[in-house]
């Protein structure tokens, strides 16, 4: 009885509960990081159109855009909800991959590369194809990812993104891939599984 008394002094009710509710108070505190998931998603649309499209369809999206600002009633609005993100890094970066494209359509149509799941490409088949020709597509993709995985990091920096989240930058650009690859392309599903573009 005299031991329990001293342990209730040591430990009075009111303070059993601050601590209880400290510890509670801890434990539902969730870091919230932030991410802007639209704003990549755009850049990513926009990056992945750039460097995919031709010649002549980028002259012609280049007339059209110059249409639409010439005859718009509200220039200035129209350029601010074309506002991009970018950077001299990631302009540079952007041209590299687009001057590499040329490259890898006809790598593409014959099965040699494909769009992976994680925004990179993958080589799929090297069969039929000479010794030079082997270490060529090796160079290239690795130039390729190395390009992109800059891309990825310079859109993350650009929009304060944390480098934790950069997967997830992956992710969203993955699709972007995917989506404007040509059909008859080799494309990763999200389960991993490799199928042609319909």
């Amino acid at each position: 009885m005299v031991k329990r008394e001293i342990a209730m002094r040591k430990f009075p009710p009111i303070f059993t509960i601050f601590v209880f509710l400290f510890v509670w108070t801890i434990a539902c505190v969730t870091i919230n990081i932030y991410f802007p998931e639209a704003a990549v998603q755009k850049t990513a649309e926009e990056i992945v159109d750039e460097v995919r499209k031709s010649e002549e369809e980028g002259k012609k999206k280049q007339e059209m855009d110059l249409v639409q600002t010439s005859f718009s009633p509200f220039p200035a609005a129209y350029a601010q909800e074309e506002e991009r993100v970018s950077t001299p890094k990631i302009r540079a970066l952007k041209q590299a991959l687009k001057d590499k494209e040329p490259l890898l359509r006809p790598l593409f149509d014959k099965g040699n590369i494909g769009e992976a799941n994680d925004g990179f490409i993958q080589i799929r088949s090297e069969d039929n194809l000479s010794l030079k020709d082997k270490a060529d597509l090796r160079r290239l993709t690795k130039e390729v990812n190395s390009d992109r995985e800059n891309v990825y990091a310079e859109v993350a920096k650009a929009l304060n993104i944390e480098e934790s989240q950069i997967a997830r930058i992956q992710k969203i650009f993955a699709k972007s891939w995917i989506e404007n690859s040509r059909p008859g392309w080799w494309v990763q599903n999200d389960d991993g599984e490799w199928i042609r573009k319909q």
